[in-house]
């Protein structure tokens, strides 16, 4: 099967979910600064979200660039990452609306883990598909930064019974170690061309 499908599908998923986030921002009633106030939760949490839509869209993009097949067990295993991406739009509405209050932020914690565990198996799935000299296998290496973002996640669920601070600092700390540019797809993608 080609790919040229999964990538049309799942772009169009990942399109439709920042859409449904910016439309929970309601335009304010008033004509002054003031009006707002209200909304600074609400657009914090749609900025933080827009930027984890836009990692794992970005990563995404570079893995399935990669990929030579797709199987029936790739298409379930994207199926499954889009399901948890598809709840970032729920969760980033409840923690806005509520001020980023202790249990909406863990839930927020619990989509973010649950879509990198999903993300982790996509990512297995692929490899496991292809054969040992795969260019991925090589990219990815040991995967610190995929190793680590589970268990601050994790962390920052457990933190919210201290301090939805404490949770939200984790978030934006995770997102921040994914915006650092990773060039390792590229890189090799570059020594492979160069090699042939």
């Amino acid at each position: 099967m080609h790919k040229g499908r999964l990538e049309a599908f799942s772009d169009g998923v990942l399109a439709i979910i920042i859409t449904i986030m910016v439309l929970e921002i309601k335009v304010p009633h008033g004509q002054d600064l003031r009006a707002l106030e209200p909304l600074i939760p609400v657009v914090i949490s749609y900025i933080l979200s827009f930027i984890y839509v836009a990692i794992y869209w970005n990563n995404h993009h570079h893995m399935l660039y990669t990929v030579k097949h797709v199987t029936g067990d790739i298409l379930w295993a994207n199926l499954h990452l889009l399901f948890w991406l598809s709840l970032i739009p729920f969760v980033t509405g409840w923690i806005g609306e509520n001020h980023f209050a202790p249990i909406p932020m863990a839930f927020y914690g619990v989509v973010l883990f649950m879509s990198s565990i999903a993300y982790w198996l996509l990512q297995n799935r692929i490899i496991q598909n292809h054969d040992p000299e795969f260019i991925l296998t090589k990219a990815i290496g040991k995967d610190i930064k995929g190793k680590i973002s589970p268990v601050l996640y994790f962390t920052a669920i457990c933190s919210t019974y201290f301090g939805s601070w404490i949770a939200g600092s984790i978030y934006v700390l995770v997102a921040f170690m994914w915006l650092i540019p990773d060039k390792r797809i590229e890189i090799i993608m570059k020594h492979t061309a160069n090699e042939k």
